[in-house]
């Protein structure tokens, strides 16, 4: 149990994708403008973090360690995550096509989200069995979720302040993005 609290708690605030690892910084900013579209980018994260690293994880154990392929793990999960996108990209563009509109190219990018691919390898380094490896995917999206909506809520605040010229649009956004990211570190001592 203690080992599952420290992924949660670590996953999601200590060792956050997006505020602590700087992974997934191109839809972090590029999807962030809006709270709907930030959490609909967040769930679509969610849905693939969980099943690439369920898919890795069986992909690295039952493939590539027995056949001491382990020099392709980057290229097989690559492999595996775009397949996972094409699927998710397919769901939501049935499901709602709004959304699949408001995601524009980002939806895509999921594909080379670094994000996605660091929690892959990730769960190989750390050594993490099959319900660890998907924990740990599934806290690691729920904190890059987190953050993505924390990040649109302020950015749609922004929107509406009254700042000074110099500060509005872009570098507003990058200067809240690095306070968040300030106040992440914050939570370095959880664990």
């Amino acid at each position: 149990m203690n080992v599952v609290l420290t992924i949660l708690i670590g996953s999601i605030f200590v060792n956050n994708f997006a505020m602590s690892r700087f992974y997934g910084i191109c839809p972090f900013l590029g999807v962030s403008k809006k709270l709907e579209t930030a959490f609909g980018m967040g769930m679509a994260v969610t849905f693939v973090m969980a099943l690439a690293s369920f898919a890795s994880y069986l992909v690295n154990t039952y493939l590539l360690v027995p056949f001491d392929l382990e020099y392709l793990q980057v290229i097989a999960f690559i492999l595996v995550i775009a397949v996972l996108v094409g699927i998710v990209e397919m769901a939501i563009k049935k499901m709602s096509p709004s959304l699949y509109q408001a995601l524009g190219v980002y939806l895509p990018l999921i594909t080379t989200n670094c994000a996605v691919l660091g929690v892959t390898q990730l769960n190989v380094t750390e050594g993490y069995n099959l319900a660890l490896s998907v924990l740990n995917g599934v806290a690691s999206a729920i904190g890059y979720t987190l953050a993505i909506c924390l990040f649109a809520g302020i950015r749609e605040r922004l929107e509406v302040g009254n700042l000074p010229k110099w500060m509005e649009g872009f570098p507003g956004a990058m200067i809240a993005a690095g306070l968040m990211a300030v106040a992440f570190n914050g939570f370095s001592g959880l664990i």
